[in-house]
């Protein structure tokens, strides 16, 4: 029987990371030790056993990834799946990198107990690999069924888009967006500080059908090849009938009135800022694709850790 932690993204991200730095050699491994600088000040992976976390750490991955997890329980026994999602994205993504060094050290997260940084009843240690699932649209398939590994599939970088917007999203009339993950999409000094108290967000961290779409735009600017890009690339980055579309749903967007909301705070020791549902007069159709991939790719802060993805009814 093991006990998930409070969040299982960070988990994933802090152990897996830290083996992967072990595990490459000196010169490829130095970017993946940078990366583990943020959770020194709090024992490293040591505080899998300890529990010290008081806050969650700005940190990342090397390449950009998304843990997304959702578990209503915490306690799992002999036999039960623990299901979630890794998503790789930018120029870094590569199903080979996958295959040769995630999946090594899922196999060796799985199965190696280390009393040093590890309790008796953690998920480290005592799990099998079962299945993974390669995302194709709206599908999944298999890459690994019964623990067997398929070693002839090989996963496309875009095979993840293909379909993913279907006739029938268009029958359908959309009012809703429900945070299925915390999201924290504001940009102001003063929302670092958090304030465990404030029970009632701010005007200014409600976010609006424009700050989600402006959001999008963020996340997609990062994700461009190349550095030092500036927001402006990304508009150079689309084709004009591309950039005509984009800026039609923006204005729409911008029209559309919030008609309820019930956004809750969420905990420091978890990633994000606030969960919740929000309800809107209407979500114009040109919106709608947008809002599909912002969900995939998630925005605002900590989506590392899985924050910032939504459902739309």
């Amino acid at each position: 029987m093991v006990w998930l932690p409070r969040c299982l993204s960070i988990e994933l991200s802090l152990v897996l990371g830290t083996l992967i730095a072990n595990r490459l050699p000196t010169v490829q491994s130095r970017p993946w030790r940078k990366a583990l600088i943020p959770w020194d000040e709090y024992g490293g992976i040591s505080l899998i056993k300890e529990k010290n976390l008081k806050q969650v750490p700005d940190a990342s991955w090397p390449i950009e990834t998304v843990f997304f997890c959702r578990h209503g329980k915490k306690t799992f026994g002999d036999g039960e799946l623990i299901l979630w999602e890794l998503k790789l994205l930018g120029e870094n993504a590569d199903h080979n990198f996958f295959l040769e060094i995630i999946l090594p050290v899922l196999e060796e997260a799985a199965s190696t107990v280390n009393k040093d940084w590890q309790s008796p009843n953690c998920l480290w240690g005592h799990f099998d690999i079962h299945s993974i699932y390669v995302a194709r649209g709206c599908n999944w398939e298999p890459l690994v069924n019964n623990g067997r590994l398929d070693l002839r599939y090989h996963a496309t970088p875009l095979q993840w888009s293909e379909g993913l917007i279907s006739d029938s999203i268009w029958l359908q009339r959309y009012h809703s967006l429900t945070w299925v993950t915390p999201f924290d999409l504001a940009d102001n000094e003063k929302s670092k500080d958090r304030e465990d108290s404030m029970t009632e967000i701010r005007p200014c961290e409600i976010p609006t059908m424009s700050s989600v779409l402006e959001a999008l735009i963020n996340r997609l600017t990062a994700l461009i090849p190349g550095k030092h890009k500036a927001k402006k690339d990304l508009w150079d980055f689309l084709g004009v009938e591309e950039q005509e579309i984009f800026r039609d749903a923006m204005d729409k967007a911008s029209k559309v009135s919030i008609r309820y909301k019930k956004l809750e705070p969420v905990s420091k020791l978890q990633p994000g800022r606030w969960i919740g549902t929000q309800q809107f007069y209407t979500i114009p159709k040109p919106v709608i694709p947008y809002l599909v991939l912002a969900s995939i790719f998630h925005i605002g802060k900590h989506t590392h850790f899985g924050c910032g993805t939504f459902v739309i009814s």
